[in-house]
């Protein structure tokens, strides 16, 4: 077991795995690689995941942060899953759109507009 605390809370709103980030700047290697390695493990657990990453606490992250939210997205979609992001601070949104990953990414303003997109999705085929 590792020494590490989490970096992640994990709450199940409605069927929809809600993650908060628990670091308010997430820039160092070794917190980078530990969200990573806590989101795949919680991805890979899950078939057909409704994951939520909830940006609300999160300052500031470094770019290797977006490379690591790009493979949690292409895992969860492998394992025919939903993965939508929400409350992106205006700084970090920024770098979304400049990046165009707000093209590959769902990402909602409130958690509850993007809990309310999962619901709206739940009853389709896809």
């Amino acid at each position: 077991m590792s020494a590490n605390k989490s970096r992640l809370m994990v709450s199940s709103v409605g069927g929809v795995q809600a993650v908060y980030f628990q670091d308010a700047r997430i820039l160092d290697e070794n917190t980078v690689k530990q969200i990573a390695d806590e989101l795949m493990k919680l991805v890979e657990s899950t078939f057909g995941i409704r994951l939520l990453l909830d940006f609300s606490n999160v300052e500031y992250l470094s770019s290797a942060v977006l490379g690591k939210l790009v493979a949690t997205h292409k895992k969860v979609q492998e394992g025919k899953g939903t993965m939508r992001l929400c409350a992106i601070k205006p700084s970090i949104r920024e770098v979304f759109k400049i990046t165009k990953l707000d093209k590959v990414f769902e990402i909602h303003d409130t958690q509850q507009s993007a809990l309310n997109a999962f619901q709206t999705k739940k009853f389709g085929l896809f």
